[in-house]
Order: structure tokens, then sequence, then C-alpha cells
């Protein structure tokens, strides 16, 4: 059995920062392409950034190129979505989803997905 696993999300005030984590089990993490996605009330589930063995980063989303990374922990299996300089425009859910091969914007590709975790930037 497969589970994926976020966690993290939070409360911040405007520029600040959090860290969200997503943890797989019964999946090696360093074969499939990680994406993070969010969904904010009212709007369609957006990719925001992916990690993967074959094209490294890929941003799907302009706005955050210079605010958002990503990074992997082989040992822990885990992927790592990191948030400074954070707007109100980044509230969502946000969603660890995981695919074999290549980096993708494509919903209906991905094979695992969490349970999602709530990111609210407010003052």
């Amino acid at each position: 059995q497969v589970l994926v696993v976020e966690s993290g999300g939070g409360s911040v005030q405007p520029g600040g920062s959090l860290r969200l984590s997503c943890e797989a089990f019964g999946i090696a993490l360093d074969y499939y392409a990680v994406t993070w996605f969010r969904q904010a009330p009212g709007k369609e589930r957006e990719a925001v950034l992916c990690i993967s063995h074959i094209d490294g980063i890929t941003y799907h989303t302009d706005t955050i190129w210079d605010r958002l990374t990503i990074s992997r922990d082989k040992a822990k299996n885990s992927v790592y979505l990191h948030m400074n300089k954070l707007k109100p425009e980044d509230t969502a859910v946000y969603y660890c989803a995981t695919k074999p091969g290549r980096c993708s914007v494509g919903r209906s590709e991905y094979t695992y997905w969490g349970q999602g975790t709530q990111v609210t930037v407010s003052s």
C-alpha cells in the first residue's frame, strides 16, 4: 500500500516562510516525479513546482520562481516545498502528488496524492 503524507502547513503573515513536507510510504520517491499542486478557494487546482530524476526542478507557475523552491531528502524519502516571502494569494490547500517518469502539469497523470495541507497567508 502506498501512502503520501503532507505536513507543515499553517497560518503566517505576509512576508513569512513555511516549509511543507511530503513523505511517501511504499514507494521510493527517487524514481518518481513529485509535484506540489495548490488549490485556492474557488479556483482550479494548479501545478506549482516539480522535482524528478529526469527533469530536475521544473517551475510550473511563473509567479513563484523567486520565492518557492523544492528539494529532496533521499534518506527520509521526502520532498520539501520551501516557501518564502509569502503573499495572501499563496493561500491555498497544497497537495503533493507523484507519478513515474517526468514532471507534468496534468493532474490525471499523477498516481498518488496526499490529503493536502492548508496554507493561510494573512495579516
